[in-house]
């Protein structure tokens, strides 16, 4: 994932910029690594910043169900290209200062930079997306309105050590880890952690909230030309693929009056590595959590280097590191996605709202794996996605949302929310011919409701 987001966060939140980096340091006990974590996944401060990713799936014009090649992309993104896409691109920020990076599977992916304000964030977003969908469009490349790819195999472009290794860890667990990698995409919202007690009860209200919008907003029925019988195949094939790297904490480490850092340290460093970089070959060890390399699995110790490499390696619905980086909802089409940006900007934007989210949401936490096979037919979920949205619309006023958005709002909430329809239930172009195929069936972790 891009780290324009989190990189801008951070320097922009930085208490100390003089202060000489002392490089990383070796690991020798859990301990340490698990209090490493939480000193640098859930930093505080007041919640000032927002920022977004978007990710979209490409396709020829001409050939809808043809393969992506990486010619043509460098050739489209020009100066813009990544690094990992053309080494020798000078990798430029678009004009509004988002920087373009590039998926397993040749998805384009815009980070914005982090903004004070949502109306600057839309701005900038909306600015810098139709600038990199123009410079796509010219070379016959257009954005599936899904968020996972209905018609082509998944293919893995990007031939960089990371997507090797990661590609040989989910192929151990079988088909969907290649799916989720090159034929998914979504809209991945940062915010800041907030301050004291405030960031407990954010990090409740991003995952109470987390399947009502996986539900309203899912919007990927189909993979690779069948219906998998989930709203959002998307959020399936990512937990199917490895659901320790994946899986949302278990209902108790969301407690909204509890500490979270600790938690979430003891889970990054009980998860298996993906991958032990190197400056050859990379390595995928088979069966060895980080606390195991701390612990003398391997011949050389970590460092708190491959610590912050290995947090950015798990993939959960909502990731902290500095910040918390929101991953649960579905790639929208158009600018649709500016709806979730702007509901959850909304629903964060103060302590009061925070508590009355986690009230219109308590029925409805942990219902994961629901929201995204059913969406808004789950009735718990309907029923707490028409207060959500009701709230946010209430809310954005406030935050100066521009017009366009509030009335993009209003018609989605009408049209869809309070009718239990989601983006999956509108037909596409490419959905009617596609077969049922077996479901997926990811592993439903403790305290989710199937």
């Amino acid at each position: 994932m891009s780290q324009d987001v989190s990189s801008g966060i951070d320097e922009a939140r930085e208490a100390d910029p003089v202060r000489p980096d002392p490089g990383p340091s070796v690991l020798r006990d859990c301990a340490d690594a698990e209090a490493y974590v939480a000193s640098v996944c859930f930093k505080h401060g007041p919640p000032r910043l927002i920022g977004v990713e978007l990710e979209w799936l490409l396709h020829r014009r001409a050939v809808p169900d043809g393969p992506l090649d990486v010619d043509t992309l460098v050739a489209a993104l020009g100066p813009h290209a990544p690094t990992t896409l053309d080494p020798a691109s000078p990798a430029r920020p678009l004009p509004a200062g988002s920087s373009v990076t590039v998926e397993p599977g040749g998805q384009a992916e815009l980070a914005s930079p982090p903004f004070p304000d949502l109306p600057g964030l839309l701005r900038a977003v909306r600015t810098d997306s139709a600038a990199l969908l123009g410079r796509l469009a010219a070379r016959g490349l257009q954005p599936h309105p899904r968020a996972a790819d209905s018609l082509r195999p998944p293919v893995r472009l990007l031939q960089v050590p990371r997507y090797r290794a990661m590609e040989q860890s989910f192929d151990r667990t079988g088909p969907y880890g290649r799916s989720a990698m090159c034929s998914t995409a979504a809209v991945q919202v940062c915010v800041d952690t907030g301050e004291g007690a405030d960031a407990a009860r954010r990090w409740a209200a991003v995952h109470a909230v987390g399947p009502v919008l996986l539900a309203a907003f899912a919007n990927s029925p189909v993979l690779h030309g069948r219906r998998t019988g989930w709203k959002s195949s998307r959020w399936a094939a990512w937990q199917a693929c490895d659901p320790a790297r994946t899986g949302p904490p278990p209902l108790h480490d969301t407690d909204p009056d509890v500490d979270p850092a600790p938690a979430w340290a003891r889970r990054v460093v009980a998860s298996p590595l993906l991958c032990v970089r190197s400056a050859g070959t990379w390595t995928v060890p088979r069966g060895v959590t980080f606390g195991d390399w701390v612990n003398g699995a391997l011949p050389t110790p970590p460092t708190t280097a491959d610590l912050d490499y290995h947090v950015s390696t798990l993939f959960p619905p909502v990731r902290p590191h500095g910040f918390l980086e929101i991953r649960y909802v579905d790639a929208q089409p158009g600018d649709g996605w500016a709806l979730p940006t702007a509901v959850l900007a909304a629903v964060l934007a103060d302590p009061a709202t925070v508590d009355r989210v986690l009230e219109l949401c308590e029925p409805a936490r942990g219902r994961w794996v629901s929201g995204a096979r059913h969406g808004l037919d789950d009735l718990v979920l309907a029923r707490a996605a028409a207060g959500v949205f009701t709230l946010a619309l209430d809310r954005l006023p406030g935050l100066g949302a521009p017009r366009w958005v509030l009335d993009a709002l209003t018609t989605m909430t009408e049209r869809h929310v309070l009718r239990g329809l989601c983006p999956a239930d509108d037909p596409v172009a490419g959905d009617l011919d596609a077969v049922t195929a077996p479901r997926l069936e990811p592993g439903i972790p403790e305290g989710e409701t199937a």
